[in-house]
């Protein structure tokens, strides 16, 4: 954005889902603070003819680079990202030595900070999702269904929600992280088109009410 008057904040994304929702979602809150938030989809591949890949992640180094990339950027006031917890890669600092008997955002701010000392930058300050995109649909459990008229399966959804004191704290087994749990409730969902029209509905501010993490996080971008 050319305006001096708006503080510019990039974020690195982990896909086309996480860039529409900071573009619906994100983009509308911050604009009237005079601040514009640009996502950055995740670079995971370049061709020799310069074809980008992007979304997904199997290794740290991909995030580096782009990270690295992002900060050559002078008239960002601050760079950060937008990455799930689950299935970060495990070469990515700070992994390797984190307690498992950590709850997932102790565990989030342990790889965080790993994940800052890396980059010399007082800007940079990173941001993983606890455990993952779709733990923030669990924020009003009844809106889901409604998306994807089924709202017989409401109750499904709040019986997850019940049994947890976040959305963040949903666990993150391979058959129980929010994305799985939500999959087999709904073999129709299709992340990039109902998970943002989802939230959307939720809204920001129900959002930072479940879910601490996410709600720290706005909370930095809106000190800026």
């Amino acid at each position: 954005m050319a305006d001096p008057k708006f503080k510019k904040i990039l974020i690195l994304v982990e896909g086309q889902t996480e860039e529409r929702f900071v573009k619906d979602v994100l983009q509308p809150h911050f604009v009237s603070r005079l601040i514009h938030i640009e996502p950055k989809i995740l670079v995971t591949k370049i061709t020799n003819s310069g074809k980008q890949f992007k979304g997904g992640v199997s290794t740290f180094d991909k995030i580096r680079t782009d990270i690295r990339n992002l900060l050559t950027d002078s008239s960002a006031r601050m760079i950060t990202t937008m990455l799930d917890l689950y299935g970060v890669p495990k070469d990515t600092p700070g992994f390797s030595t984190i307690s498992s008997n950590l709850s997932g955002r102790a565990k989030a701010v342990a790889i965080e900070g790993a994940i800052e000392q890396e980059f010399n930058d007082a800007r940079f300050r990173a941001y993983l999702m606890v455990h993952e995109f779709e733990g923030m649909l669990y924020s009003e459990p009844a809106v889901l269904p409604q998306v994807l008229t089924q709202t017989g399966k409401t109750s499904e959804m709040q019986k997850v929600r019940g049994a947890f004191s976040s959305p963040e704290d949903i666990n993150e087994g391979p058959d129980t992280h929010p994305s799985a749990r939500i999959s087999r409730l709904f073999p129709q969902y299709r992340k990039g088109l109902h998970g943002p029209t989802a939230l959307s509905r939720i809204g920001l501010d129900r959002l930072r009410q479940e879910c601490a993490h996410f709600a720290d996080w706005i909370r930095l971008m809106e000190q800026v």
